[in-house]
């Protein structure tokens, strides 16, 4: 008798197909997602498109990590809002011709009054994490990168990626030996300013909670899921959701850390005047303006709104850094209008990375130098040095 052709693993093979082919299943994938095609890199013309893409190319709690402020995520909204609230008011009759963006910085050259600010883990987003990073500023009119002290790679091999400058974030450590010994690490390959953190960065973001059924478990510190964990055994030490190690910070510390440098100190994390002068009063060389992009205390101003007041509070040698929400080259402006001697950016750079790797990062500073170019020349403002509050008129809410 002849067997027949239809055996169980045909059919079952058969059915298989069938069900991958459904209507139903298409149900399943997530509706934001596009994934009938991603653009080439020459099609993005702005900063923001570049989110899109590498929203489409990570996973889930990668791209939230980038994405979260905290808790109810009022601050990170705020950062961006506060761009509304201030108009750029033109010059007419200015000869605009030729536009120079060059400076420098507590002794840093740039060609462009920006940086890269630290941002942890960028191993997620692209295989070769900050050392892509760092080659994708360089290519960038020689860009400098403040390298965070989370980084997925060692601060001497992200260094060794591009022969272009390096600043180094450091996060307090109780431990004086341990502070030493992760300072001596950043000179010696080449930090030419350290910026030391001190806000108290919250463990907390909603927006984490919300995905937790997605199997989208946070990023921890290192780049691994586990932040949500992280998180719970903060919560458990104390009624503050911040980490215990963040609770502890003292001048002392502050003015011990200083007498180990050779090269520039600064403070990131400033959001008042009367912080930025105390600060310098105990021997600080900068100031940066930051809220950590929303994700440290939510209902904190944005940075935008207190940036004069920082300003004034400090002496005119004392160069103040920004960051938070800058999403276009007019952006960038405003802020140095209302007394910025650079910006940092944070999260346009990530979206960068994720999307195209160091050519992405690459690309997305060359916009914004191209549009602060551009809206200097609109403006009519020849040089930096043409740039101060009477460009601006401000209506914050």
């Amino acid at each position: 008798m002849k067997k027949s052709g239809a055996t169980r693993r045909a059919l079952l093979g058969g059915l298989g197909a069938g069900v991958a082919g459904a209507t139903l299943l298409k149900s399943q994938q997530d509706p934001s997602r596009d994934s009938t095609r991603v653009p080439g890199m020459d099609e993005l013309k702005t900063v923001v498109e570049f989110e899109a893409v590498m929203y489409a190319k990570v996973p889930r709690e990668t791209y939230t990590y980038t994405a979260y402020g905290s808790e109810g995520e009022f601050t990170l909204r705020r950062n961006r809002q506060a761009f509304d609230w201030v108009e750029l008011v033109p010059r007419a009759m200015v000869d605009v011709s030729s536009v120079k963006t060059a400076t420098q910085t507590l002794g840093t050259p740039m060609n462009y009054p920006m940086m890269v600010s630290p941002s942890a883990v960028h191993g997620p987003l692209y295989r070769d994490g900050e050392m892509a990073t760092h080659q994708g500023a360089a290519a960038a009119s020689a860009t400098p990168m403040i390298i965070s002290a989370n980084a997925s790679f060692p601060v001497d091999k992200i260094a060794a990626a591009a022969a272009r400058p390096i600043w180094w974030q450091l996060y307090p450590q109780e431990d004086m030996d341990h502070t030493r010994d992760l300072l001596d690490r950043a000179l010696a390959a080449g930090a030419k300013a350290i910026a030391m953190t001190v806000d108290q960065q919250a463990s907390y973001y909603e927006r984490s909670l919300h995905d937790r059924n997605l199997n989208a478990a946070p990023l921890g510190r290192a780049g691994r899921a586990g932040g949500g964990r992280g998180a719970a055994a903060a919560a458990a030490s104390n009624p503050y959701r911040v980490s215990p190690g963040r609770l502890w910070y003292s001048w002392e510390y502050a003015d011990q850390v200083h007498k180990m440098l050779s090269v520039p100190l600064l403070v990131k994390g400033v959001l008042t005047g009367e912080d930025a002068k105390a600060f310098v009063d105990h021997g600080f060389d900068g100031i940066y303006v930051s809220n950590h992009g929303g994700r440290s205390l939510d209902y904190d101003p944005s940075t935008l709104e207190v940036l004069t007041e920082v300003v004034d509070a400090v002496p005119a040698r004392v160069p103040v850094l920004f960051d938070g929400g800058i999403r276009s080259g007019s952006d960038i402006l405003k802020a140095l209008a209302l007394g910025a001697k650079a910006v940092c950016l944070g999260r346009a750079i990530r979206w960068g990375l994720g999307a195209y790797g160091p050519a992405g990062v690459q690309r997305v500073l060359e916009i914004l130098q191209a549009e602060l170019v551009m809206a200097m020349a609109q403006t009519g403002r020849p040089d930096l040095a043409s740039i101060d509050r009477t460009l601006v008129r401000t209506h914050f809410r």
